[in-house]
């Protein structure tokens, strides 16, 4: 797709899929502008990539700095809100710090960051957010993972009415076999309970996104990518 004059915000835009969808979308011809959490690793990270990709330094968890560090985005036309943090907080040994931080980048950060860019968004653009399967398929320590991913789905279903005709959605992806946390991990039991005979791909994951980005049909859908694992 031809994305010239376009101008694109992927929050969580330095590594894994966040960076391959910043690439993706520049490549096009998009003007990006991608965060990482510390304005070293968002510059390197736009050094790398290229293809005139601007640097923002932005961290959810701390939702009363990201209206200054949003402020020099003149427009969006694609926002993604790719930024997660994983957690593994068991009852036994919780950890009500860690619990804190992912709940307020997941819910407050996301919500912060799509109100810190309100009056900026077109009347075509389009929203996608990062939630995650746990939600569904919940293991031991994913108390506070779920509980968030479970928020995502709260809110693409208010927004997607609020900020209409703006269109809103999320992707929830399930273990993606070539990412670099997944790529080196025994995944065979998921594997093998996966219809699809394999782990979905980041290039897959990306191409969801979008897909959801740009198909003006498409608002307030919680679409999970996990090759039809759920289904067993």
């Amino acid at each position: 797709m031809d994305r010239t004059g376009r101008v694109a915000v992927v929050l969580g835009g330095t590594q894994g899929i966040g960076r391959e969808l910043v690439t993706s979308l520049a490549s096009q011809g998009a003007t990006v502008y991608l965060s990482g959490r510390t304005m070293a690793s968002a510059d390197a990270a736009a050094r790398e990539i290229g293809l005139g990709t601007v640097a923002l330094a932005l961290d959810l968890a701390q939702p009363t700095t990201i209206a200054a560090a949003l402020a020099g985005v003149p427009r969006v036309d694609n926002l993604v809100i790719a930024a997660i943090e994983r957690d593994s907080n068991t009852i036994g040994e919780y950890s009500v710090e860690r619990a804190i931080r992912l709940v307020t980048l997941k819910l407050v950060g996301y919500t912060e960051a799509i109100h810190a860019l309100r009056d900026r968004l077109s009347d075509t653009a389009s929203i996608v957010l990062f939630g995650g399967l746990a939600l569904e398929r919940p293991y031991p320590g994913s108390t506070t993972v779920s509980t968030v991913n479970g928020g995502v789905v709260g809110i693409v279903n208010s927004l997607a009415t609020e900020l209409a005709p703006v269109r809103i959605n999320a992707v929830h992806p399930g273990i993606i076999g070539d990412s670099p946390y997944w790529e080196n991990k025994d995944n065979a039991p998921v594997i093998n309970r996966t219809p699809l005979g394999r782990l979905v791909t980041m290039a897959e994951i990306v191409h969801s996104v979008e897909f959801l980005l740009d198909n003006t049909g498409v608002n307030g859908v919680n679409l999970a990518m996990d090759g039809g694992w759920l289904l067993k």
